[in-house]
């Protein structure tokens, strides 16, 4: 039998040991923040808005004022390694979301706004951006362009790598139930996505950014003062439609 003199030893090394168990399971399911494994990686804003809400004009506003890189579609076309971890994701497997995101200091557009939830966790300090528009003008842009058929088609097919394809099917077809060409049901998803982030994020870390706001709410919620230039303005239809036929000419090998 255990002496009494040593009962408040045994009572810290169980303390200690919990701790440590509790620590060692944070790591392994990847629900502990960059902070507090002592990173000193800065990620300060997380875009959920949905593609086609002005999140490339997002993106450029956000370089402009300090918040670069920032992340988006485009960036997987670039760094083609990228879609492993997007794959991944859409798979439900453990991504080292740090490691992915190392280098930039923001984030918007698709696939990044599919996982604002595990970011936002990750990431405590960091503010969130919903961008939103009018929905039924937000659908027939997004069927104009990035779901176009031809797109579809091309980004789905089985000539596409198993991680882009798996990236894409989450987001054309898993987050619309299928439905994505059904204007009432993708505007559905559209609107209850919305109330979710309204849901899941606290007010003062949420701005709801409607798509030709310009600089001043934006600024005013970063804390920042309000350039002297004109908001960025990229990525219409038209344009996107003249480059080459879409994204899926440019997919990641």
């Amino acid at each position: 039998m255990i002496s009494a003199q040593y009962w408040p030893c045994l009572y810290c090394c169980w303390e200690v040991g919990s701790k440590l168990f509790a620590l060692v399971f944070r790591l392994w399911s990847g629900t502990i923040s960059q902070q507090e494994q002592g990173g000193s990686m800065t990620f300060d804003i997380i875009g959920a808005g949905f593609g086609r809400t002005g999140t490339l004009s997002l993106k450029g506003a956000l370089e402009h004022l300090g918040f670069g890189p920032c992340y988006h579609m485009v960036e997987v076309f670039k760094h083609p390694a990228h879609a492993a971890y997007w794959g991944a994701a859409a798979r439900g497997q453990q991504v080292d979301w740090a490691e992915l995101l190392r280098g930039y200091r923001s984030g918007v557009d698709w696939p990044l706004c599919s996982y604002y939830k595990e970011l936002s966790e990750l990431f405590p300090e960091a503010k969130v951006i919903l961008s939103v528009r009018e929905p039924y003008g937000w659908f027939k842009s997004l069927h104009n362009t990035i779901f176009s058929q031809e797109n579809t088609t091309g980004l789905l097919s089985e000539s596409v790598p198993a991680d882009t394809q798996s990236m894409m099917h989450k987001i054309m077809i898993e987050t619309f139930d299928g439905k994505n060409d059904v204007a009432d049901h993708a505007v559905k998803v559209f609107r209850d996505h919305i109330e979710q982030v309204k849901a899941d994020i606290e007010p003062e870390r949420l701005l709801i950014y409607e798509v030709g706001s310009g600089w001043e709410p934006l600024c005013e919620f970063l804390n920042v003062a309000v350039p002297s230039e004109p908001y960025p303005s990229v990525n219409s239809t038209a344009e996107f439609q003249s480059r080459s036929g879409g994204i899926h000419e440019a997919r990641p090998k």
